[in-house]
């Protein structure tokens, strides 16, 4: 499937009744590097492509062998959101929920269950221009630490810290 330069019209938002965050199983790693791209592409920082595809698809079993823990939010078969963590560095590094499933709490249903796993203390760090994203953390409790630009994509990253009140 090849994409253009345009961007696709957001599909309609679901309602969900609840869906089941569970490990991802290694043969739907393609599903969650679609996922990740969609809900990338949905931002407005970067347009859809076979190539991103293929990057996110080279990058997901990478960061299993780096030590991710890779979660997947299951509508029913459909793959609904990826949550991305590193348990040992209290690190949240993704959390994309693709775009029919936004705007339904889902995201917030990922975080407490990030909660679950980092209950003291989570880092994590977005892209500044993804201003949707900061927002939301900065609601959820997140404290901004610092700005930094990233080596590998120049990008300007916001990095956010969240303690579990005392």
């Amino acid at each position: 499937m090849k994409y253009g330069l345009t961007r696709q019209a957001p599909p309609e938002t679901l309602t969900l009744p609840q869906t089941t965050i569970r490990p991802a199983r290694s043969d739907e790693y393609d599903q969650v590097a679609r996922v990740w791209m969609d809900s990338w592409v949905s931002t407005g920082l970067e347009d859809a492509s076979d190539s991103l595809l293929a990057k996110l698809r080279a990058r997901v079993p990478m960061e299993i062998e780096k030590g991710w823990s890779l979660y997947v939010a299951d509508d029913n078969g459909a793959l609904a959101a990826m949550l991305a963590m590193r348990v040992p560095e209290c690190y949240l590094d993704q959390l994309f929920v693709a775009p029919k499933y936004q705007g339904n709490s889902l995201g917030r249903q990922l975080l407490a269950f990030t909660r679950q796993h980092l209950p003291d203390e989570i880092w994590l760090r977005c892209v500044r221009e993804n201003e949707k994203a900061w927002r939301w953390y900065e609601r959820e409790g997140f404290a901004f630490e610092k700005e930094q630009v990233d080596s590998v994509s120049g990008r300007v990253m916001k990095y956010y810290r969240w303690r579990k009140s005392a």
